[in-house]
């Protein structure tokens, strides 16, 4: 097996339980480690045979740029159950999704969530 990386994806989304975070949208991060069964992209050097991490990011994208989520939890389940069904070379995720403008009331860098699928 071997990992693909992929660090700090930045999407403008609206998710959040709060009208205004509806309203105004702001900026998600999202980083996927994907564990990649090897399959015969290691020796034959296709493309075919491993994760495309530009059509990954593509559906990353289409997921956090979507229907509106409450939770970043339930983003975060959503992208990694999307890029197994399109990619099943794929053993075992890790989501992380940071949302830096959280409503909270005081100062923090960022809230993150990080979801590893399958549980």
């Amino acid at each position: 097996m071997y990992v693909i990386r992929m660090k700090n994806c930045a999407f403008f989304a609206r998710h959040g339980v709060h009208d205004e975070e509806e309203r105004l949208g702001q900026r998600f991060y999202v980083d996927a480690e994907l564990i990649v069964e090897p399959g015969r992209a290691l020796s034959d050097d296709s493309l075919e045979g491993t994760v495309d991490y530009g059509a990954a990011f593509k559906v990353i994208e289409e997921i956090i740029s979507g229907k509106r989520r409450f939770l970043i939890e339930a983003l975060a389940l959503e992208v990694a159950q999307a890029l197994a069904s399109r990619f099943p070379q794929i053993a075992r995720s890790e989501i992380t999704i940071r949302k830096p403008n959280a409503p909270v009331p005081g100062v923090l860098d960022y809230v993150e969530v990080s979801l590893a699928w399958p549980q």
